[in-house]
């Protein structure tokens, strides 16, 4: 799945050192870089608030007003299991053995979306090509949206800043129930090949979707009936849509971030690694140990891209070491001091983009 415009550079001193500074904390601290049992009891509680909300639902007994709560309960607590669990799992982070890295990723497959296109979406593309025009599947929201200066502008993007957060909610819903298929059946992910699973990746496919018909749909509708199953189950996809959704923006598609276009160069684009998925990524609300805790660490994104094989629950400790790094060597950290400072980048950055033509020459879109 290699993009042949663009050539990263990999071992260069900052790495190098990056990477030695990352390995003495560990070796100081004689900490490990998997979850530990940290994790296990967060994976703990965060399944325990699900499966409360979920049985709120069922033997409850409540009024509309209250299915909507508890679907909204519900949706949160789905979204941390997809970022504080699964995302730990699939990037093989959560434990030491495969077997327990492989349950946790399979959350995902539970939860309706597949594991197998999310490690080739998520962990290959999106990593290795953060903020790549045509390569990173994460920022192609066309024709409903503009995010990246070098994607096409229609009209209707003139007002993506104030309709896209609506959005948001369903675009969970749509990659879980319609882009899973859409993407096996082309065998593709937007430019780049998708291999069709099989054997036991078909066999967590084909589970994985009727296990989330079940308890999802089935089961409700035995027991409280048509609308409260309806209403339960879309507010709880909306809430986990948008708060995946917009976790991921804050990230990304902010004024602090870079965007590569590779198609408006004639000649291979050549970048430092580690130095474009820093570029290409923001920190925000470090302060925030509620968010740290319930967004699996994604609030620290520039730690995860640069090391993803390494749990979240250690991101904190290591984002000052990377900090102090890029200022050793005069690369930017990009940071945002808080949740609402991030939202209110990604309102302005929407904004300029649904306004702004297309650069006609410009490769790299630097910073406001």
């Amino acid at each position: 799945m290699r993009d042949p415009r663009i050539k990263w550079n990999v071992g260069t001193d900052f790495q190098l050192e990056l990477r030695r500074r990352v390995d003495h904390y560990f070796a100081t601290t004689g900490l490990r870089r998997d979850g530990g049992t940290r994790l296990l009891l967060k994976t703990g509680v965060i399944f325990a608030w699900f499966f409360a909300g979920y049985a709120l639902l069922l033997f409850g007994d409540l009024p509309l007003w209250a299915v909507v709560l508890c679907g909204a309960s519900t949706g949160l607590a789905m979204g941390g299991l997809g970022m504080a669990v699964q995302h730990d799992g699939g990037h093989r982070a959560f434990g030491r053995s495969a077997r327990l890295n492989r349950f946790a990723a399979g959350v995902l497959d539970f939860l309706g979306a597949s594991s197998h296109v999310w490690h080739v979406k998520h962990g290959v593309l999106h990593h290795t090509y953060p903020n790549v025009e045509g390569s990173d599947d994460d920022i192609a929201l066309q024709p409903l949206a503009r995010v990246a200066p070098g994607q096409r502008r229609r009209a209707i993007h003139r007002f993506q800043h104030l309709y896209l957060w609506a959005f948001y909610g369903f675009l969970g819903l749509k990659w879980w129930l319609i882009d899973d298929f859409v993407q096996l059946a082309r065998g593709r992910i937007g430019n780049h090949p998708l291999a069709r699973p099989r054997g036991a990746q078909l066999g967590l496919f084909i589970a994985g979707k009727l296990s989330h018909l079940l308890w999802a749909i089935v089961v409700p509708l035995a027991i409280v009936g048509l609308v409260p199953t309806l209403v339960f189950y879309v507010t709880a996809q909306l809430v986990t849509g948008w708060t995946i959704s917009v976790t991921f923006q804050l990230a990304h598609c902010v004024e602090e971030a870079e965007f590569v276009d590779p198609s408006r160069s004639a000649e291979t684009i050549e970048r430092d690694f580690a130095a474009h998925q820093i570029a290409t990524t923001v920190d925000f609300a470090r302060s925030s140990r509620f968010l740290s805790w319930y967004l699996g660490g994604l609030n620290f994104q520039v730690v995860h891209h640069l090391f993803p094989r390494i749990s979240h629950v250690h991101y904190p400790a290591l984002s000052p070491i990377v900090e102090r790094t890029c200022a050793d060597f005069g690369i930017r950290y990009n940071v945002s001091p808080s949740f609402l400072a991030a939202l209110r980048s990604h309102y302005r950055w929407l904004r300029r983009m649904g306004h702004e033509e297309a650069p006609t020459a410009a490769l790299v879109l630097q910073r406001s």
